[in-house]
């Protein structure tokens, strides 16, 4: 065998096998949805994003923890406020520089009595997500305003049964709460 004929060999052994440890690097990365999970995905405007985190919402029997950029949807604000006034526990951590401009649903569910903490320890809080009875997981990059489900191009997911990363979500969710402070009702 010639040197150029053993060289390439090497090279393609090398790359055989750089191929073969990626690809097992991505299947033990990958995470499958567990049995019994599934999902629902809506995408704006007006195809079905608001619709999904809505039907989240109105899911919901015992928690909903809410993380939001910009809320200044009143249809998410009222079902949310509907969902602590049948008896779920109903939070809401958000943005602060995003949520103490002009008008903002965090404001009008901290004077429902619903608990809301802003929090400016980031440059943005950019989440948007709900964790829905420690099982689900609302997720996307749909801002809870009307700008999201009218005019923008957003998505919104909810994969359902998954206790692992609903988990997850939720200890980031605590996370931002614990570091928030207090937005007390106006009235």
């Amino acid at each position: 065998m010639s040197h150029a004929t053993t060289r390439q060999t090497a090279i393609l052994k090398f790359c055989i096998l750089l191929l073969t440890s990626l690809v097992s690097a991505i299947a033990v990365g990958a995470q499958q949805l567990p049995p019994g999970a599934t999902y629902d995905v809506g995408f704006s405007p007006n195809a079905g994003a608001l619709e999904v985190v809505l039907k989240g919402v109105e899911s919901a029997r015992s928690s909903i923890l809410v993380a939001a950029y910009t809320f200044t949807s009143k249809p998410i604000a009222n079902a949310l406020l509907a969902a602590q006034k049948r008896g779920v526990k109903v939070a809401v951590v958000a943005d602060e520089i995003e949520n103490t401009k002009g008008y903002s649903s965090t404001r009008f569910l901290a004077n429902q009595g619903v608990p809301v903490r802003l929090n400016g320890n980031y440059a943005s809080l950019h989440d948007k997500f709900m964790v829905i009875d420690g099982q689900s997981v609302q997720l996307g990059s749909f801002n809870y305003s009307a700008r999201a489900a009218g005019n923008n191009a957003e998505n919104a997911m909810i994969i359902w049964n998954v206790k692992q990363l609903a988990y997850q979500y939720g200890a980031e969710w605590q996370k931002l709460w614990d570091t928030g402070t207090d937005l007390r009702a106006a009235y």
